[in-house]
């Protein structure tokens, strides 16, 4: 008797890496192109991102926008050059595709997290005429200001001692920002914010970045 016939194995669907946009855009995660990167689709996402997993008081969330704000005004006290205070508004702009990991869960996920995240900085980047890859310097100041800003966000909305943000994330120094900018905002007002501030530095850059390829 003849055994009977196997049935076909399908081939498996390979997963999807991409995210739509608001915009229509879609983003491959994997291999993302600096076409598929609408500054419209960064700051409608990046205000609705919470910081600190949403463990922060007040009635709306503390958001990357709000955050990203905060740390171009930082580099902004010093960098007269407004490709690099570009640089600070964007440098959390993957988030708005991958959302916000707290650094506990960075540590856990390790290399991949950052691969993904390094490619899509440097879409963000090449998309609105930056270097892929900044210079050093300029990621320090960028570094040292979104340190300060987590300081004063771990103290005023995560409830943080003093001591203990201090422990990690260092002391505050140089020109810092009121207490009155930790307020968390609405996301649809932090959002408008967000745009307003990077047409503003764009057109400072050169004024064509923003448009469309």
């Amino acid at each position: 008797m003849s055994a009977s016939p196997s049935p076909a194995v399908r081939p498996a669907k390979p997963p999807r890496v991409w995210q739509r946009m608001l915009s229509g855009r879609r983003l491959d995660l994997l291999d993302p192109s600096p076409l598929d990167v609408e500054i419209e689709d960064i700051a409608h996402g990046l205000a609705r991102v919470a910081r600190w997993n949403g463990q922060t008081v007040g009635d709306h969330a503390f958001s990357v926008a709000q955050h990203s704000l905060i740390v171009e005004e930082i580099v902004g006290a010093r960098e007269a050059d407004p490709r690099w205070r570009l640089a600070a508004l964007l440098h959390d702009a993957p988030e708005y595709v991958i959302g916000d990991m707290i650094s506990p869960f960075k540590s856990v996920l390790g290399g991949d997290y950052k691969g993904v995240e390094a490619r899509l900085q440097a879409a963000v980047h090449r998309r609105f005429g930056l270097p892929a890859e900044l210079p050093p310097g300029v990621k320090r100041a960028i570094k040292a200001a979104d340190r300060v800003s987590a300081h004063f966000e771990a103290r005023l909305l995560a409830g943080f001692a003093p001591a203990e943000a201090q422990a990690l994330f260092g002391r505050p120094s140089g020109t810092l920002p009121p207490p009155e900018r930790f307020t968390p905002l609405p996301a649809s007002e932090v959002g408008r914010r967000y745009l307003e501030r990077f047409r503003f530095l764009d057109a400072l850059a050169g004024g064509t970045k923003a448009k469309s390829p």
